[in-house]
């Protein structure tokens, strides 16, 4: 699985939501910025302005191809859950389909909001609800139940997005903006398509018969051949500020 290819693909989703966000926290006028969460840098690559860019993730892989897409960036590895940063020392602190992922996802927006200055800015880019799927042309419907278990089984929360906003107010952060995005492209790119279904085939390989996960891959491919083919995943984003 190219996980880097993964994440361009997840960054083409929220990329005029981020541009819209960062341009509401300032990012051009500000001078440290931190995600959380930073994978392959596929986000950090994106970033406008000038800003001292740092970047965390527990996974060193991840880290290393980070360093080869963002070369300028400050990276650690590190724990979403105690992060590795003095008090009050970024203007930006955000995420990327991360939180869901965290085993407690308060105690993550704490420690960001510990990191972020008076005044600062924190930005949840995208959580989704994979309780809320939908799937159609309706014999493609059970795709959706085996993902959402399967995340469950990988130790994320599939209905987290939902409860984003409760999550930012319970930690103290300032609720600018919050709403829901377009999670997945109704009619992406055969490429983007085969990136997909590389995802839904490594989180169904051992849970579902690869004959079983084979058939719906066709069926899904002939529903968008006809035109036919819905897929939405109610994917949520939060822009808070820390007042103190």
């Amino acid at each position: 699985m190219d996980w880097h290819r993964r994440y361009l693909q997840q960054a083409k989703w929220t990329r005029d939501l981020r541009a819209y966000l960062f341009k509401q926290a300032g990012c051009n006028e500000s001078s440290r910025i931190l995600e959380v969460g930073c994978g392959t840098g596929a986000i950090l690559s994106e970033v406008p302005g000038h800003a001292s860019l740092h970047g965390l993730d527990i996974d060193r892989a991840a880290l290393v191809q980070c360093r080869v897409h963002v070369p300028s960036v400050s990276l650690v590895q590190g724990n979403a859950l105690q992060l590795p940063y003095a008090d009050k020392t970024f203007d930006i602190v955000y995420c990327h389909f991360l939180l869901l992922w965290v085993s407690d996802p308060l105690q993550a927006l704490l420690e960001m909001r510990r990191l972020a200055k008076t005044g600062a800015h924190i930005l949840a880019f995208a959580e989704p609800d994979y309780t809320q799927r939908v799937d159609q042309p309706p014999e493609l419907i059970p795709l959706g139940k085996w993902q959402a278990e399967s995340l469950h089984r990988q130790g994320a929360d599939p209905g987290l997005g939902a409860r984003l906003a409760d999550l930012f107010f319970r930690a103290g952060i300032e609720l600018l903006e919050t709403g829901t995005i377009q999670g997945a492209e109704s009619d992406p790119s055969p490429e983007d398509w085969e990136t997909e279904w590389a995802v839904i085939e490594a989180d169904l390989a051992g849970l579902i018969p690869t004959e079983e996960v084979q058939k719906m891959k066709r069926l899904d491919e002939k529903a968008r051949a006809r035109g036919e083919r819905e897929l939405h995943v109610p994917t949520y984003f939060a822009w808070g500020r820390v007042s103190g």
